[in-house]
C-alpha cells in the first residue's frame, strides 16, 4: 500500500510541476488553486508513504517519478527538445527508481 501511495504522490508531483506553467506566475486563479491542491496532496501522500518506507528511498522515488513525468509531459505539451542525451538520462532515472524499489 505504501508503494501505491508513493506512486500517487509522484503523479501529483507531476501535476503540480506542469501546473506551474499554467499559473502564469500565480496570476491565474483556477490553475493556481489546482496547482496548490496538487502540491498539498502530493506532500500528504508522500508523508503517508514514508510511515512504512525508508525516507531516502521514498524521497528519491517521488522526485524521480516527478522528474521523469515532467520531462515527458514537457516534451509532449510544450514541444521541449527530444534528444538522445535527454532520453538516456530519463532511462538512467527510471533505472535508479527501479533499483531503489527492489533494494527497499
Amino acid at each position: 500500500m505504501s508503494w501505491i501511495l508513493l506512486v500517487l504522490a509522484g503523479l501529483f508531483e507531476i501535476g503540480w510541476a506542469i501546473g506551474l506553467k499554467y499559473t502564469d506566475g500565480f496570476t491565474r486563479p483556477v490553475p493556481t488553486a489546482l496547482t496548490v491542491g496538487a502540491m498539498v496532496i502530493s506532500i500528504v501522500l508522500l508523508g503517508l508513504a514514508v510511515r512504512h518506507l525508508p525516507m531516502g528511498t521514498a524521497y528519491a522515488v517521488w522526485t524521480g517519478i516527478g522528474t521523469v513525468g515532467t520531462v515527458i509531459l514537457g516534451i509532449m505539451l510544450f514541444a521541449e527538445p527530444v534528444t538522445a542525451l535527454r532520453l538516456g538520462c530519463i532511462a538512467l532515472i527510471v533505472t535508479g527508481i527501479m533499483g531503489l524499489k527492489f533494494a527497499a
